[in-house]
C-alpha cells in the first residue's frame, strides 16, 4: 500500500474505514502514506460543520451513516482536512489520530445492500461478442440503454481478501459429446471495473434524472468482479450468470469522491442513435481515469491491460436513471459496476476473455509461463490514476489471489 503515495495527495482526501491496534475500525482518510482517524480530529473540533456533529458518525464500522449526510457536509469535512494538510501541521495533529498505512487494517468502506452489475463498455461488449460468438455485435437493448444485472452483494470483499475457485457444473469440451462435469472451474477470469457507491438514498418511486445523479453518488472505487467463463457459458443459457459470478468480487478500500474527480471529468461519446428523454442529458459525463490490470506470478508482475475509463458508452449518470426508471429504490452504500472496462486496442482488454478470444489463445508472463485463465496462486491486481494540467488523483489498488478449490465431499 505504502507505494500508492503519489496517489493521495491534497487534491484527492479519499475515505475508508481502517482499524489499527489502537483503533476498532472506524473512518478515516489519507494524506500520502498517513492515515488519518476523523473521529479524533472531530472530538478535538478539528472537523467542524454547522449541520451536524460527526464524531459519533466518525466512530462507525462503515461510511454509510456519513456517505448519507447532504453533499454539503461531506464538502466541509474534505475542505477542512485539505486545510489541515496544507498548513503543515500534520505533525501536531492530536495523538491518536494518525498512524502509517502499513499499521492499518482495511476493511469494506461501507455495508452493501444492493450490488448491480452494469455492462457500460461498448467496446467491451464488441470484444465479448467476438471472443464467444465470433463476431462483433452489439446486444439488441445496448444502444437504447445500459443493460445490467442483479448481482451477490454478501460476496463482496475489501482488497486484499483471498478469492477461493469456485466449483461448479460446465460443459467439458475436451470430451465427446461435450458431457457436462461439476468439478473446479477451469476459466477463472478477472474483469477490470470502476464502480459507484450510493451515497442520498433514492426512494422507491422516485426517478433520479441523469443530470441528479451525482447528487446520489458517495464516490468511486475499483471493482474486480470475478467470472468463471465455462460455468458461466452454460447457466446463462437462457438466464444471467450465477454461481459464475457470485463466488466473489474484490473492491478497492479508499472511496475517492466525485468532488476529487471533478477535474477529469470528460463527455461520454457521442450517441450512435437518439434515446429514449430520460437518458438524454448532454451533461452526463465521465472521467478521464488510467486503468491498470496485472497479474503477479511468483516475483514477477505482467500487465495485460491498459486502458481508460473516458470512452465508456453509458455514464454512471445513465444507470441511475436507468435503474431508477421503473420506480427501484436505491439505499446508501449500494454498489452500481460499469461491467468490464476495454478499449479497442489489443493492450486494452479489461478481462481475460478478451484477451484470450474466449480461451482459445494463451499469452505469456513474464515469468515465461503461459495463461489462457488465470491459474491457483496468482495475483490479480488492478489500479486507477487520473492526472491532468498538474492536478492528480489515484485509487490505490484492488488486488485478489485466486486459492484452490475446496473437494468436493463425496
Amino acid at each position: 500500500m505504502a507505494a500508492y503515495s503519489d496517489h493521495f495527495g491534497i487534491n484527492n482526501i479519499p475515505f475508508g474505514i481502517a482499524g489499527s491496534a489502537q483503533h476498532q475500525p472506524q473512518c478515516v482518510s489519507r494524506i500520502d502514506n498517513t492515515v488519518v482517524f476523523l473521529a479524533v480530529l472531530a472530538r478535538a473540533g478539528l472537523i467542524t460543520t454547522c449541520e451536524t456533529s460527526l464524531d459519533h458518525i466518525f466512530d462507525a464500522p462503515t461510511l454509510n451513516a456519513f456517505a448519507a449526510l447532504p453533499k454539503s457536509v461531506q464538502r466541509d469535512v474534505r475542505s477542512s482536512l485539505q486545510q489541515l494538510f496544507s498548513a503543515g501541521t500534520r505533525d501536531s495533529l492530536p495523538d491518536g489520530s494518525t498512524t502509517d498505512i502499513d499499521s492499518v487494517q482495511m476493511h469494506l468502506p461501507v455495508a452493501i445492500g444492493d450490488f448491480t452489475d452494469f455492462s457500460a463498455s461498448k467496446q467491451h461488449v464488441l470484444n465479448a461478442g467476438e471472443a464467444v460468438l465470433g463476431k462483433r455485435s452489439l446486444p439488441p437493448g445496448f444502444l437504447h440503454f445500459p443493460v445490467g444485472y442483479a448481482g451477490r452483494a454478501s460476496s463482496i470483499v475489501v482488497s486484499g481478501t483471498p478469492v477461493e475457485r469456485p466449483v461448479g457444473q460446465f460443459v467439458d469440451r475436451s470430451v465427446d459429446g461435450q458431457k457436462v462435469v461439476c468439478r473446479p472451474s477451469e476459466a477463472v477470469d478477472y474483469e477490470l471495473e470502476v464502480a459507484a457507491i450510493i451515497g442520498k438514498p433514492v426512494e422507491i418511486g422516485q426517478r433520479v434524472r441523469v443530470a441528479d445523479a451525482d447528487e446520489h453518488i458517495f464516490g468511486l472505487v475499483i471493482l474486480n468482479d470475478w467470472s468463471a467463463r465455462d460455468i458461466q457459458a452454460l447457466e446463462m443459457q437462457p438466464l444471467g450468470p450465477l454461481n459464475s459470478k457470485n463466488f466473489g468480487t474484490s473492491m478497492s478500500p479508499w472511496v475517492i469522491t466525485l468532488d476529487a474527480l471533478a477535474p477529469f471529468k470528460t463527455p461520454p461519446p457521442p450517441r450512435d442513435q437518439p434515446v429514449a428523454s430520460y437518458l438524454n442529458d448532454p451533461t452526463s459525463s465521465n472521467y478521464s481515469i488510467d486503468l491498470v490490470a496485472e497479474i503477479l506470478s511468483g516475483s514477477t508482475s505482467t500487465v495485460t491491460c491498459r486502458t481508460q475509463l473516458q470512452p465508456m458508452y453509458w455514464t454512471f449518470g445513465h444507470m441511475l436513471a436507468h435503474h431508477t426508471l421503473g420506480g427501484c429504490n436505491l439505499k446508501t452504500g449500494d454498489l452500481i459496476a460499469s461491467g468490464t472496462v476495454s478499449g479497442l486496442a489489443e493492450t486494452e482488454h479489461g478481462c481475460l476473455l478478451e484477451l484470450t478470444r474466449g480461451g482459445t489463445e494463451s499469452f505469456r508472463l513474464e515469468d515465461g509461463s503461459s495463461r489462457t485463465y488465470l491459474h491457483d496462486g496468482d495475483v490479480v491486481r488492478f489500479t486507477g490514476f487520473a492526472t491532468r494540467e498538474g492536478s492528480s488523483v489515484g485509487f490505490g489498488d484492488c488486488v485478489g489471489q485466486v486459492r484452490p478449490a475446496r473437494p468436493l465431499a463425496e
